[in-house]
């Protein structure tokens, strides 16, 4: 077994980003899916329980704070959630 499978917060960083890439809804699926390549392997602990409690909510509140659709409630503002907000999708 190599030393990244034995990694706890690598097996957190390879699941989250599956979580990330498999959300059921395809646009999501792209934006969460950019950012977790782009971000995870950098973030620390904190950052990383911040992302998995924004992947707990709904596909559907989300996309509509990402594409400014909705406020998003005081109670989820993350640092980590205004880099979700921040990212730019490349197509």
């Amino acid at each position: 077994m190599s030393r990244d499978q034995d990694d706890p917060l690598a097996v957190r960083r390879r699941r989250l980003l599956y979580r990330s890439e498999h959300r059921g809804n395809k646009e999501n699926d792209i934006l969460l899916g950019q950012f977790a390549r782009a971000h995870l392997a950098d973030f620390a602990a904190a950052e990383l329980d911040q992302y998995e409690a924004l992947l707990e909510e709904s596909d559907n509140d989300i996309f509509d704070w990402a594409a400014g659709k909705q406020a998003v409630p005081p109670g989820k503002d993350t640092p980590v959630l205004r880099l979700v907000l921040a990212f730019k999708v490349r197509f």
